[in-house]
């Protein structure tokens, strides 16, 4: 069953990512039917202007495309999708990223500039967009894994007169996450303490660090309408650990603020986010803002 689900999500995609696809026609004439978008659909979105920090001066709109595009329509930039298409990516591959991915990558056409040829599709250009993607999807806190997934199973094995093959958007995609993977580690070395543990390992390297004593009555270095929580750890209670507005797990160091990972969503109700680092193992955050292992202990909790 999941391999035919495959090999329909992948004709959807392969037939309805140029700009030209009929949906898309029919939606310049003025006939696609526009729906509400998801409050979902919209926190993603925001999330991906604020990474790439540029103003979104386009529509992403729910309709009945067959599955993602980005066109002009009537001198307005939109991005178009099918809400069962991305859902059904999802649980096909079992993530969300492959879906947002999705989104980024129609993006990408918008912010390259690629809407505004007149040819539709090309090899270039859809490359373009994969490394976009890559970019983005990395600096909102997906592993490449999770990137790379929807092309993983979507795209087709070699190339085609309007798009790449498989290894060629993978090794895009790759680019463009090591980019920004790049970013932020020349970010992280610039504000990490000369005391802090390498982090070959993912342990409580955190707790193994003790902050000096006259950090505790230092304020943090923080603007606070940038802190969204604060991370209390049992094993560390000394360290000055916040979840950003922007969804950063960051560090208060001796030497300045240093990014350590990422809050991330998750699929399931009772773990709706989950905290990534290269400094701790996974962290798993409840409705009710505690932070459990992968054990299901309990090792800390969110504080306003």
């Amino acid at each position: 069953m999941k391999k035919v689900l495959l090999t329909v999500l992948t004709s959807m995609f392969l037939a309805g990512a140029a700009v030209t696809n009929p949906s898309v026609a029919e939606a310049k004439k003025g006939s696609v039917a526009f729906a509400t978008n998801p409050a979902d659909t919209r926190d993603v979105i925001a999330e991906i202007i604020d990474v790439i920090g540029l103003k979104p001066r386009f529509e992403v709109r729910a309709a009945n495309v067959p599955n993602a595009a980005a066109t002009i329509i009537n001198g307005k930039r939109y991005i178009l999708y099918n809400e069962r298409f991305l859902s059904a990516v999802n649980n096909a591959v079992r993530t969300d990223w492959a879906g947002i991915s999705i989104l980024a990558h129609e993006m990408g056409h918008h912010l390259n500039g690629h809407t505004l040829n007149q040819g539709g599709s090309n090899i270039n250009d859809e490359l373009e967009a994969d490394e976009f993607s890559g970019f983005v999807l990395r600096k909102m806190g997906a592993s490449l894994s999770e990137t790379q997934a929807a092309i993983k199973v979507l795209a087709d094995d070699h190339d085609s007169r309007t798009h790449p093959g498989r290894s060629s958007r993978l090794a895009a995609i790759n680019k463009g996450w090591r980019n920004a993977e790049s970013q932020i580690l020349a970010s992280s070395k610039a504000g990490t303490p000369t005391r802090a543990v390498a982090a070959p390992s993912r342990s409580a390297a955190l707790a193994s660090t003790p902050a000096p004593t006259a950090r505790r009555a230092t304020a943090s270095r923080i603007n606070s309408q940038q802190i969204l929580r604060q991370v209390k750890l049992q094993g560390a209670p000394e360290e000055l650990i916040y979840v950003t507005t922007a969804y950063n797990v960051v560090r208060e160091t001796e030497d300045g603020i240093q990014v350590i990972g990422k809050m991330q969503r998750t699929n399931s109700p009772n773990f709706p986010y989950v905290l990534e680092s290269q400094y701790l193992p996974s962290i798993f955050v409840t409705t009710d803002g505690l932070l459990l292992n992968k054990d299901g202990k309990r090792i800390g909790v969110l504080t306003t």
